[in-house]
C-alpha cells in the first residue's frame, strides 16, 4: 500500500508522489523565538519529526527545513499586529538577539529531551532579510503589493481577482471567501494606509523607537509574517516542493498569505501537499498565551504549574501526542498523562525484553492461529502508517502485541509459542517503530544505570544468602530496600525483579 495523506488544499487524502523521487522537500514553520516553547508547541514539531522519520523509513532522501522566526511584523487573524520579539526584548530588559538566542538554545533543549532528530536546515528571518526584500520588489513590480508611507502592503483584492480566474483565489487553502473576510474583518492597526481592510503586510516602516530595523528601498523597517518562509522555503527547496507542515492554526492567514506571496513570485503553487496537525486543548480551548491556559515545557518536566498535579517526562508526553492521530483533537489531562506514563512503560519493559532473546528462527510455532495473528499485527503497522500516518492505530497493535509478549514472558504462553521467524519480524519493526519511527527512547540517565547496577548487586547478595539459607541477611536486605522505596519481588523461576517506588 502506498503512503496516503491528508492534503488540507484538496481536503482528501492523495497518493504521496514526490516531485523528484526519491527525493523529498519539506517545510516546517518554527517556533517564534519571542518565549518560551509550551505544550501546544510540542505537537507539530513532534508530529513533523515522526512525518521526517517515516519518509526516511520509507526510502526517500529528506530534505527537511524548519525556519526560526526571529523578526517579523505578526497579522494573527483578530489582533492587533506587533513585533514580537522587539516588545519581548523591552520587558526583559535584552537586546533582541540576546532574546532570541536565549529562547532558541532553550528551544534547541526541549526538541533534544523529546528526542527529535534536527532539521537539515533551520534557517533564521533575520538572516534572510534580503531574499525578502528581493521577493518584495518583485510582488511590487508584478502589480501586486504597494508602498505606502514606508511599509509595503500585499494588495489582496487584486490577487484574488486575477488568480480566482486560474483557479487559484485567495482562500484556497482554509475554504474562506474574502467577500466575507472583508466583511467580518473588524479594524485593525494602520488600515489608513492599506487599500483594502484584507491587504497583508510584507513590510512595515519602522517608527523610532522600534529597535529591530534593517535598510530597504522603502526606508528603514522591518519584514511582514509571512513572507519569510515565501523566501526560505523557496530558496532552499525551489519554486515548488513536495509537503509543508504546520499546525492548524497557520492555515489562515499565514499559510493562505504564503501562496499568495510564492504563486505571485514563482507562479506556481509552492507546496503539492499541505499538513496541518490538530491543536492541544484544555477543556476543549486551543492553548495559548490569550487563553491564559499556558504550560510551558519546562514546567511540563518539572511539574511546576498549577494545572499540573506531578512532573512529565519528556518521552511521556511524547507518548500521549502519539497516542491520537495528528489530525484528531488531543485534549490534556492529567489522567491522560498518568495513563500515557504507564502505557510508555509498559511498552518500552516488553519492547527491551523482547529484544533480549536470542532466536532460532529455524524453530516452527506452536501455536499457529497465535503466529499467524502476531504476524498480522506487526505488518499492519506499515498500513495504518501508510493511511495517514495513524499513530494512535499503530500502538493499539503494539498493545496487543506487548499483551503476547508479556504472556510469553511470564511462562502464561509457551516460549515456543511463535516461530523463530515471526518473533525475529516483530523484533525488528519493533525496533524500527517504536524506536526509529516513534523517537521514543528509555530515559535511564547514567545516575540510575548506576543505580540500577547497586540493586541489581544487593539482589545478587540477598540471592546468594537465600540460597545458603542465611534469611536473617535476605529478610534485612529486603525491608532496608523497602524503607527506601525499592520494592523487591520473587519471580516463579527463582530470579528477581524491582520497582523504584
Amino acid at each position: 500500500m502506498p503512503l496516503k495523506i491528508y492534503n488540507s488544499l484538496t481536503r482528501q487524502k492523495e497518493t504521496f508522489e514526490p516531485i523528484h523521487p526519491p527525493y523529498v522537500g519539506m517545510y516546517v514553520c518554527g517556533p517564534t523565538v519571542s518565549g518560551e516553547s509550551h505544550l501546544g508547541h510540542a505537537r507539530p514539531f513532534i508530529t513533523f519529526d515522526v512525518v521526517y522519520r517515516y519518509l526516511m523509513y520509507l526510502g526517500y532522501k529528506v530534505r527537511y527545513v524548519r525556519n526560526i522566526t526571529d523578526a517579523g511584523h505578526f497579522e494573527e487573524e483578530g489582533r492587533d499586529a506587533e513585533d514580537k520579539i522587539s516588545k519581548k526584548a523591552v520587558l526583559e530588559k535584552l537586546e533582541p538577539m540576546e532574546l532570541v538566542q536565549k529562547y532558541t538554545n532553550l528551544y534547541h533543549w526541549a526538541m533534544s529531551r523529546f528526542n527529535n532528530l534536527p532539521p537539515n536546515i533551520e534557517p533564521t528571518a533575520t538572516g534572510h532579510i534580503i531574499e525578502q526584500i528581493e521577493m518584495i520588489k518583485t510582488i511590487i513590480a508584478d502589480g501586486y503589493a504597494y508602498e505606502a508611507n514606508g511599509s509595503v502592503y500585499f494588495d489582496v483584492e487584486k490577487y484574488n481577482t486575477d488568480f480566482s480566474k486560474k483557479g487559484q483565489p485567495y482562500g484556497i487553502l482554509s475554504g474562506r471567501v474574502l467577500e466575507d473576510q472583508m466583511e467580518n474583518s473588524r479594524d485593525l492597526d494602520n488600515q489608513e494606509e492599506k487599500r483594502n481592510r484584507s491587504d497583508f503586510a510584507l513590510w512595515k516602516h519602522a517608527p523610532a523607537e522600534h529597535i529591530m530595523r534593517w535598510q530597504s528601498p522603502w526606508g528603514e523597517g522591518f519584514p511582514g509574517w509571512h513572507i519569510e518562509c515565501s523566501a526560505m522555503s523557496t530558496k532552499y527547496l525551489g519554486d515548488e516542493f513536495d509537503i509543508h507542515g504546520g499546525g492548524m492554526d497557520l492555515q489562515f492567514p499565514h499559510h493562505e498569505c504564503e501562496i499568495a506571496q510564492s504563486t505571485v513570485c514563482n507562479h506556481k503553487m509552492p507546496a503539492r501537499y499541505w499538513l496541518h496537525n490538530n491543536m492541544i486543548t484544555i477543556n476543549g480551548k486551543k492553548m495559548g498565551k490569550s487563553y491564559n491556559n499556558v504550560i510551558r515545557l519546562t514546567e511540563m518536566f518539572t511539574g511546576q504549574n498549577a494545572m499540573l498535579t506531578q512532573a512529565y517526562t519528556p518521552q511521556t508526553i511524547r507518548f500521549f501526542i502519539l497516542q491520537s492521530h495528528y489530525r484528531g483533537t488531543l485534549d490534556f489531562s492529567n489522567d491522560a498523562l498518568q495513563a500515557s506514563e504507564k502505557a510508555l512503560k509498559r511498552l518500552w519493559e516488553a519492547h527491551e525484553w523482547l529484544s533480549r532473546q536470542v532466536v532460532t528462527t529455524a524453530a516452527t510455532a506452536t501455536d499457529h492461529i497465535l503466529d499467524n495473528k502476531v504476524k498480522k499485527l506487526v505488518e499492519e503497522f506499515d498500513e495504518f502508517m501508510n493511511d495517514d500516518l495513524n499513530t494512535a492505530k499503530v500502538l493499539a497493535n503494539m498493545f496487543e502485541l506487548v499483551s503476547i509478549i508479556n504472556s510469553i514472558k511470564d511462562k502464561h504462553l509457551p516460549a515456543d509459542a511463535l516461530s523463530g521467524a515471526t518473533v525475529t519480524f516483530l523484533q525488528k519493526q519493533l525496533h524500527a517503530f517504536v524506536e526509529e519511527i516513534f523517537g521514543l527512547k528509555t530515559e535511564r540517565t547514567e545516575d540510575n544505570g548506576k543505580l540500577e547496577g547497586v540493586l541489581q548487586l544487593l539482589i545478587d547478595i540477598r540471592k546468594e544468602a537465600k540460597g545458603r539459607k542465611d534469611f536473617v541477611t535476605s529478610d534485612k536486605i529486603r525491608d532496608e530496600l523497602a524503607a527506601l522505596g525499592v520494592q523487591l519481588k520473587d519471580e516463579k523461576d527463582g530470579g528477581m525483579s524491582f520497582t523504584l517506588g
